[in-house]
């Protein structure tokens, strides 16, 4: 044991500064406990667990030099997982709205809080303060309000009234599928739907936000000068607004690898920081006075960063944009001070400011996205071999550009390979070309998109920016022309089934280890990330799928066709399930499948998996059926679906998946080979966006 402790203080003093973004780490993992810990006598444990540990450590080791290193270690770790088990919990109880029970029409009441144009979808989606009709508590609403039904002064401060169809907020529908219950809980959402009918505006807005009007204007502005896809996508750029973005469109990016850009973060960020400095250090060096008594870059990198902070809130303060304000804020004093500007210590703070502010986007896939960009690109980028391929020397300009570009597509490798197990994590598909497509795409944005953009909303002030919004459009067209065909190509698009947290958490673990450390040592982290590999490879495509309402089943096939018992009308559950399914491939109905015998009310397949048949009987109606036929029908089937409740004498041979069984669990993914099936239930724990469900109309 004593050799053990020898050889890890000997590592920790070796390792110098790559110790301290550990701690953030440990902040990270706290938070991420408390969302994967079933309940508050767990939380209280790990955070007791936690400071007894540092308290050990700082007292068998209080007068021992040699684990002084081991000491600080331990404590600052401990301390640090403790702080954010206990930030995400309060949060959680701050911002945490109890939802709805259940669904709701009425009349409402309400005062617009936040106004979100999407006129791609033909909406306007309101956030609204109102009172539940029911108890008189203060509830946040979010609704959507078709765009016929806009009215003057509908913006932030109005008083409102319509009827609404309400919803709770949805938990995930699958295991792995998106999880909304838990995004409303931290948005204070008690539930979402649609206004039915007109909305009547009682008491128009007066003066709305400043920041929320010029960014309308903005939105406006680019989609008027330009129109169409280009025009959506100059809207972003400008003010962050992606509602006007077409669905194939974005998809489309999204599948290229370029949904990136899309997202206001460092790129567009570090583009206007840049474009600052730049500006502001030329027009400062024409006044000789000044350069002979004050350092310019002191005040350049000071106009850069209001520039900076002011494009982040005009572009909503979203988490990845916050993250790439105070990195390149961070940068900016770095330079004015004459220190090193690019380290994982001032990724590390970037990081452990945006979790003390939203602890919760922790489990989000913008933070976890942006955050692994930025560490890839810093790491990759403070490697000694990377360092004597960039250095300086004597030769020509084609010899300095090649070796750009070749870093420019190593670059976005890297990025690809570091993003790869969060995009299959979350979305279940992955673009497979992304390093290849950001290599023209970065360039094209940065050095022309956005810097015509800019020009032509300066011009436009005095009439002349016409020329600029036509060249602005043309790049545009070419990076939307790149992504379609990028994201068309054969094998562009990587599809996963359900990854698990297990193999999500090694992926992690390897990843960090890598970057973080220096020298030989952060070779360790391919080891995890081969095991976390090899589980994603061995992970098996659910055979039957069972949606948390029972109303919808998927059955999978070895061809990778995908039967479904519903043709449901909503995209979201088509895409839901064929994401899970990892098929791009148009759903078939059972009823049309030869295996299957159908009726009016019930549906019966047999497929075989494991070596063996199984028989699955589903319920497509809820009309009453004679109770000896119903029980004989289950006797003879393996697992019986159900979207309502069954009677006791229905006792299938494996699994009754009915409301009783649905409203515990939610969603059920099912592996018949290994006769083993996950819900949505198991990762939910005693939290307050997940209440099991029961059938309050049957009761009543």
């Amino acid at each position: 044991m004593s050799s053990i402790l020898d050889r890890g203080e000997a590592f920790l003093d070796q390792a110098g500064f790559d110790r301290a973004p550990w701690l953030t780490v440990a902040l990270a993992v706290g938070i991420a406990s408390w969302f994967a810990l079933p309940s508050g006598e767990w939380w209280m444990g790990s955070i007791a667990a936690a400071v007894i540990a540092a308290v050990a450590a700082l007292a068998i080791w209080r007068d021992r030099d040699e684990r002084a290193l081991l000491r600080q270690g331990i404590a600052g770790l401990a301390l640090a997982f403790a702080v954010g088990v206990a930030l995400v919990w309060l949060r959680s109880g701050l911002v945490g709205q109890e939802p709805y029970e259940a669904p709701r029409y009425g009349p409402v009441q309400a005062r617009v809080l936040e106004r979100i144009e999407q006129p791609a979808d033909e909406r306007v989606r309101l956030v609204v303060a109102a009172r539940d009709a029911d108890t008189g508590r203060a509830v946040k609403l979010r609704v959507n309000v078709p765009l016929e039904e806009d009215r003057p002064g509908l913006a932030e401060g109005a008083l409102v009234r319509f009827d609404a169809r309400l919803m709770p907020p949805a938990p995930p529908m699958l295991p792995g599928a998106y999880n909304f219950a838990r995004t409303a809980w931290f948005e204070g959402y008690a539930a979402t739907g649609s206004a039915v009918g007109p909305v009547e505006v009682v008491e128009p807005a007066g003066n709305p936000p400043v920041l929320a009007r010029w960014q309308r204007g903005l939105s406006a502005h680019a989609r008027d000068r330009l129109g169409g896809a280009p025009g959506a996508i100059a809207a972003t750029f400008a003010s962050g607004d992606r509602g006007a973005i077409g669905e194939a469109d974005e998809e489309a990016m999204r599948d290229a690898g370029l949904t990136h850009l899309l997202s206001i973060s460092g790129l567009h960020v570090s583009a206007v920081i840049a474009a600052a400095y730049l500006v502001a250090i030329k027009l400062l060096a024409l006044w000789p006075w000044l350069v002979l008594r004050v350092r310019l870059p002191v005040i350049a990198a000071a106009i850069a960063a209001l520039a900076g902070i002011a494009y982040t809130l005009l572009t909503g303060a979203q988490v990845p944009t916050v993250r790439s304000c105070v990195g390149a804020v961070l940068v900016l004093i770095a330079l004015a001070l004459g220190r090193e500007p690019l380290s994982l210590r001032m990724v590390a703070v970037a990081a452990a400011f945006v979790l003390f502010l939203w602890p919760e986007s922790l489990v989000g896939p913008s933070f976890q996205m942006s955050f692994s960009a930025v560490i890839a690109i810093v790491a990759l980028h403070n490697a000694a071999w990377v360092k004597r391929f960039l250095v300086p020397r004597e030769e020509s300009w084609l010899s300095r550009f090649g070796r750009r570009s070749v870093m420019l597509l190593v670059t976005g490798m890297v990025i690809e390979l570091a993003l790869m197990p969060i995009v299959l994590f979350h979305f279940h598909r992955a673009g497979l070309y992304g390093a290849f497509a950001n290599v023209l795409a970065i360039p094209l944005v940065t050095f022309v998109s956005m810097p015509l953009i800019a020009i032509a909303l300066v011009f436009d002030i005095v009439g002349l920016g016409a020329p600029a919004w036509w060249m602005a459009g043309k790049s545009l067209e070419g990076l939307l022309a790149l992504a379609h065909f990028t994201s068309s190509q054969p094998g562009s698009v990587k599809l996963s089934p359900a990854m698990g947290l297990g193999t999500f958490g090694l992926f992690v673990v390897g990843l960090l280890w890598l970057a973080l450390w220096q020298g030989r040592a952060r070779l360790w982290g391919f080891a995890p990330v081969a095991a976390a590999s090899a589980l994603l490879l061995a992970t098996p495509v659910p055979d039957v799928m069972i949606t948390g309402d029972g109303r919808h089943v998927g059955v999978t096939q070895p061809d990778g066709t995908l039967l479904v018992l519903r043709e449901s009308r909503s995209s979201y559950t088509s895409d839901n399930l064929r994401e899970l399914a990892a098929t791009r491939a148009e759903p078939i109905a059972i009823a049309n499948h030869p295996d299957a015998e159908c009726s009016r009310d019930f549906c019966v397949i047999a497929i075989a998996r494991g070596g063996r048949d199984w028989s699955i009987l589903m319920a497509r109606s809820r009309d009453r059926v004679e109770e000896r036929a119903l029980a004989a029908a289950c006797e003879q089937a393996d697992i019986v679906v159900a979207d309502r409740w069954l009677p006791r004498s229905c006792r299938p041979r494996w699994l009754k998946a009915d409301r009783n069984l649905l409203g515990d669990t939610g969603g059920i993914s099912i592996d018949l080979a290994s006769e083993n099936f996950a819900t949505v239930a198991q990762r939910q724990g005693d939290h307050g966006w997940w209440k099991p469900r029961e059938d309050r109309y049957a009761r009543r």
